[in-house]
């Protein structure tokens, strides 16, 4: 039995057992919450000790990645303008369409209060959203410790932001040498999360049946309303790639949907854009990208591009603060874009449980959003990673024959007069 399925058997099995628990003795249900909600919240602090070195380590190694690929040459450095923009693009247009499809389709008041009652370990909503006056105060750090210490993320975030762009202009080699120190550290910590994650059947059966017991039946009601939410902008991201494809390959739509499907059916069957580079090679060649030009976009694509990732890692803290009652600012949310824009550019390919975490903890601590939700969205993950999967795969190839198109095989490094 993989992981995955361990963990969404986890999570069903605590929900059916907190509500039938609850059916059959109310009061007993809940005394028993008493032991699983410290166990679950302790399965969170393991998750919840690797953000501050995360958050630092995945601004560095994005902003360097993207710094690294931009002086790779001119293919490599038009397809990185060209993810950035996509990326920015994406993720501005979730900052728009996530809080309006929440207000168009909200979820149920009473299943809200139900899941919020069930966490008890999240903090209370807030009243009010911070004024601007307190945002400028509070943004620049006068301590990176402190800020660090007092998980004040959105001013350590400014500060990594500075430090990986300050980085950047460093000579090559004490730039080569930081950049690998915080990639070390990247990895180091998603290996402790991987072992956190060992245990996420025991934690996540401990915080569902908490929800289940407080919650009954609405519970399974709220994940299929977050799987359709968080889903739908990865649909739409998936979308955007035929206009990319049509504008910017000049190709035509049927065309490109033909040549694309391929690719599509093999992301479906392993959900890894490492594994269908080869379709995505073939369908870039179909339509008449040149080989040399996708050569390079497209491995650049599938180690730093990650279409939907930052749109989805929003649109995920934005449904957390929505149901726990959170209020988003303008200023938070612009914190939220960024983050999600850039990070993504750091992230590694790894099984969706580990990257999970690792992409949507930043971004919602960086718009104060509480993190607990996350142990119990992480077990439903597998149905929005199909629609992440894909619309990478999609993106890139949209990408690959905008950038390939009417290029010349351009002279390697080696031959270069310089």
């Amino acid at each position: 039995m993989s992981q995955t399925t361990r963990i969404l058997l986890a999570l069903v099995v605590g929900l059916v057992l907190g509500i039938v628990a609850a059916s059959v003795s109310p009061a007993w249900a809940i005394a028993a919450t008493e032991v699983t909600l410290p166990i679950g919240s302790a399965w969170l602090h393991g998750l919840q000790m690797v953000i501050v070195p995360l958050i630092i380590g995945l601004l560095v190694t994005g902003v360097g990645a993207t710094a690294d690929a931009a002086r790779a040459g001119r293919i490599a450095g038009r397809s990185v303008i060209l993810f950035t923009i996509i990326l920015w693009t994406t993720t501005i247009g979730s900052a728009l369409i996530t809080p309006l499809l929440l207000d168009l389709w909200p979820l149920p008041s009473a299943w809200a209060e139900a899941l919020r009652s069930a966490l008890r370990s999240a903090p209370p909503p807030t009243g009010q959203v911070p004024s601007m006056s307190a945002f400028f105060q509070t943004v620049v750090p006068t301590n990176v410790v402190t800020a660090a210490a007092a998980d004040a993320f959105l001013p350590l975030t400014v500060f990594a932001l500075v430090f990986a762009f300050a980085i950047t202009r460093l000579p090559t080699e004490p730039r080569a040498l930081l950049t690998t120190f915080f990639k070390a550290i990247v990895d180091t910590m998603l290996i402790i999360i991987g072992w956190v994650l060992k245990l996420a059947p025991i934690g996540i059966f401990c915080l569902a049946y908490g929800v289940g017991a407080q919650t009954g039946a609405a519970a399974f009601g709220a994940l299929a309303h977050y799987i359709i939410t968080v889903s739908s902008i990865g649909f739409l991201v998936l979308l955007a790639a035929y206009p990319v494809a049509v504008v910017g390959g000049r190709v035509g739509i049927l065309r490109f949907a033909r040549a694309v499907a391929p690719a599509q059916a093999v992301a479906i069957s392993t959900q890894s854009s490492l594994a269908t580079l080869p379709e995505m090679l073939k369908a870039s060649a179909e339509l008449g990208a040149s080989e040399t030009s996708t050569g390079i976009t497209l491995p650049i694509a599938v180690a730093i591009f990650r279409a939907t990732s930052p749109a989805m890692n929003l649109a995920v803290a934005l449904y957390v603060a929505h149901f726990l009652g959170v209020q988003i600012g303008p200023v938070q949310l612009a914190a939220g874009v960024a983050t999600a824009a850039i990070t993504t550019m750091g992230a590694v390919s790894l099984p969706g449980t580990i990257t999970y975490f690792a992409s949507v903890a930043p971004v919602a601590v960086a718009m104060g959003v509480p993190l607990e939700a996350l142990g119990l969205l992480v077990a439903v993950e597998t149905i929005p990673d199909l629609f992440r999967t894909v619309g990478n795969v999609t993106m890139d190839v949209a990408v690959a024959i905008t950038v390939g198109r009417g290029d010349d095989a351009e002279p390697s490094a080696a031959a270069s007069p310089s």
